[in-house]
């Protein structure tokens, strides 16, 4: 019976590139699930965008001289062409300045109003004398309060996690003019967050299947005690605050960009010619997911079901499988220090499913995880090239050339070639299980594993020496790997989109694999003998050193 599903990604801010800490921290494992349960016959709905109302884009504008608008439209283009060429495969990637999702953050805010959980009050703000204007969180750099860093955020500590509010920050400064601020009292809109706290933890005790990482943070945080949060800013770019005589302030950007899930759908639904059709997928039967990084997991396990208890009526999320951070080079990636893998420049040398591959197997699902040049090339050599691709490739070949290009047919299985399909099989469950979990790592193991059982299966027979005395016993052989490998595509697919495609192809398959459906048994109706081939290609190149060599030397070379 097919499921419902709704996958919402973390929204980019538009002031740069994406890297490779933006692929291993959601977007790959998000589009892996997506592909996944739509290979499986679900109902997905995949959305996200490009969040153009943080205070990174006004930075960026600064010190640009340029508007935050023309900021935004350039990096927003530059998502959308890096999600094609990686097979990002949204149902909708769009941004937070558009029409529909002002109006819909404006019905969120006033309805939370309305039944008393947004209030105004004067707080206490940081306010630069050279800037002439009030400090919102960006703008400001200081020591965290929680674990110590000296260049953390006004918003958020990026090294521990902890949100926080400006005035938390030791020793506050102006990251424009390097001065420190003086705190003056401005008066802003805020979310009765405290009043969840009772109905948040009753929730988050039932949310067993959460990773543990994520449901130890969220539980660490409820303990403290939740605090009501400002959601305005004294800025003039964002979305308007729908009261009157607030038109100097703008409701800020973690309140209304978590919106965007749902102001996102309805813009699916009224593209599709079917304005309601977004409702099944936040309203009936459905499981949500959020896939962030966990520099996010307060915003999407706390204050965003806060947000929707408030609100009513709207499904709270299934599941918020945040990966950890991805360190480079044994280093923690920084922009600022151009201490990174832009996913562009990297498209300019390199193909994406080698790249897909090394950050699945890799992936930070509960620790953090490293990538080295090195091991890409070392995993891209021994794993997708000796592996998986020699496999497909000596198999393709040989058949193609002894059986005039087409599938041959098999005799009668002996036990040795049905314990192995049955072997097959078991691990093309496990990968099933494993994805439905959103273990990615165990799932894309589980595909290997069998790949290397293919290898040792096809050693042991040596088709290659028994074509000259038992031609049919080669042929049964082959068509027994062959249906395997048939298999491993499937299984690759939500990791390996093109290469699987391009298998499905040499197999002799006119239709596009990802209609084909989650399913495989080694039958003569699933591969048929007789069918015509494709020439076989390789699957993938081999790198050599010099490559790793030459990209270490360059991300030296551009670092600051």
């Amino acid at each position: 019976m097919s499921e419902r599903i709704l996958i919402g990604v973390a929204w980019p801010y538009a002031n740069g590139p994406l890297h490779l800490g933006h692929m291993a921290g959601c977007y790959l494992a998000a589009d892996i699930f997506a592909r996944y349960h739509r290979l499986k016959g679900d109902q997905v709905l995949m959305v996200s965008g490009s969040d153009q109302h943080g205070t990174p884009i006004t930075l960026r504008a600064e010190q640009e001289g340029t508007s935050p608008q023309q900021v935004v439209s350039r990096y927003h283009q530059d998502f959308l062409r890096s999600w094609e060429r990686m097979g990002i495969s949204f149902d909708l990637f769009t941004t937070t300045g558009t029409e529909n999702h002002r109006a819909t953050v404006h019905d969120f805010f006033r309805v939370l109003q309305d039944k008393g959980y947004i209030y105004t009050a004067t707080t206490p703000l940081p306010y630069c004398h050279t800037c002439r204007r009030f400090l919102p969180d960006r703008y400001l750099k200081g020591t965290c309060p929680f674990c110590g860093d000296i260049d953390a955020r006004g918003d958020q500590c990026e090294r521990c996690g902890n949100p926080m509010n400006p005035t938390d920050l030791i020793d506050m400064q102006c990251r424009i003019s390097g001065d420190t601020p003086e705190i003056r009292s401005s008066e802003h809109f805020f979310f009765k967050l405290s009043a969840f706290q009772e109905p948040l933890l009753a929730w988050v005790k039932e949310q067993k299947h959460w990773r543990p990482n994520v449901l130890n943070f969220t539980q660490r945080y409820l303990e403290d005690g939740l605090k009501d949060r400002a959601i305005t800013r004294d800025l003039d770019w964002g979305v308007p605050v729908p009261v009157q005589g607030y038109d100097d302030k703008r409701i800020y950007v973690w309140f209304e960009a978590v919106i965007g899930y749902l102001s996102a759908s309805k813009e699916w639904a009224r593209a599709q010619g079917q304005p309601d059709s977004w409702m099944p997928f936040w309203q009936d039967d459905t499981r949500g997911y959020h896939f962030i990084g966990k520099d996010n997991i307060p915003f999407h396990t706390i204050i965003w079901p806060a947000m929707l208890m408030g609100y009513g009526g709207l499904n709270l999320p299934y599941d918020v499988p945040a990966n950890e951070f991805l360190n480079l080079e044994g280093r923690k990636l920084s922009t600022s220090r151009n201490w990174a893998v832009w996913v562009p420049d990297y498209l300019e040398r390199h193909d994406p499913d080698p790249l897909r591959y090394y950050l699945s197997i890799t992936m930070p699902e509960t620790s953090d995880s490293d990538f080295t040049w090195w091991d890409f090339v070392r995993r891209n050599n021994d794993e997708l090239v000796a592996t998986y691709g020699n496999l497909v490739h000596r198999v393709l070949t040989f058949t193609y050339r002894s059986f005039q290009g087409r599938i041959p047919q098999p005799g009668a299985l002996d036990e040795a070639a049905q314990e192995f399909l049955g072997r097959a099989n078991q691990l093309f469950q496990d990968a099933d299980h494993h994805l439905h979990l959103c273990h990615f790592r165990s799932a894309l193991s589980d595909a290997m594993t069998m790949a290397q059982a293919a290898n040792r299966y096809l050693d042991s027979k040596q088709p290659w020496k028994t074509i000259k005395k038992d031609p049919q016993d080669a042929a049964t052989t082959l068509w027994v790997v062959l249906s395997v490998i048939n298999c491993l595509k499937t299984a690759l697919y939500p990791f390996l989109p093109f290469s699987s495609e391009k298998l499905h192809r040499m197999l002799g398959f006119a239709d596009a694999l990802s209609e084909r459906g989650w399913s495989w048994e080694p039958s003569l109706d699933a591969l048929p003998p007789g069918q015509s081939m494709s020439t076989p290609e390789p699957l993938f190149l081999k790198l050599e050193d010099e490559v790793a060599a030459a990209e270490v030397e360059r991300l030296k070379s551009t670092a600051r």
